[in-house]
């Protein structure tokens, strides 16, 4: 007889109904990210991260931002 190469994959045993997809999808939505107010110059920002607006993080100058021209 002759040798075959054929991968065999998993099928799965039944169709998966909707309500059983949709349901396990549930979890997916995308989640706006948590914005917070840079105590020193108001601007909104990520949390713990350095404001792109004034360079302070934790009400402490830690970068010197560029004025744009």
């Amino acid at each position: 007889m002759m040798k075959l190469n054929i991968q065999m994959f998993a099928v799965p045993f039944r169709k998966v109904s909707k309500t059983r997809k949709r349901t396990r999808q549930a979890h997916k939505a995308m989640v706006a990210p948590g914005m917070t107010k840079c105590p020193t110059c108001g601007e909104v920002i990520k949390p713990h991260r350095v404001c792109k607006h004034c360079g302070s993080y934790k009400k402490q100058t830690v970068v010197e931002v560029k004025e744009a021209e």
